[in-house]
């Protein structure tokens, strides 16, 4: 037997800086367990965009009880 839960999909907007203070504390999380066994390093202030989206993901499954949040983060440009 499997369950899915409904995708849920949230757009945010704004320059990296923004972005940055926005998810400040997704990022001090993972930071805060990055020692523990698997844990990756997590840079709280990331220089780009695509860093910012490695170190969301990476800060996620650090703070997951197993490993892996089953979160994802995207970045999509502007048209």
């Amino acid at each position: 037997m499997s369950m899915s839960r409904p995708l849920r999909e949230y757009k945010q907007t704004g320059t990296l800086e923004e972005l940055k203070q926005a998810y400040q504390y997704t990022l001090e999380c993972g930071k805060s367990y990055e020692h523990e066994k698997g844990g990756k390093k997590i840079n709280t202030n990331p220089p780009t965009i695509q860093s910012l989206v490695k170190n969301l993901e990476n800060a996620k499954n650090n703070s997951a009880a197993n490993g892996y949040s089953g979160s994802y983060f995207s970045f999509v440009e502007a048209a």
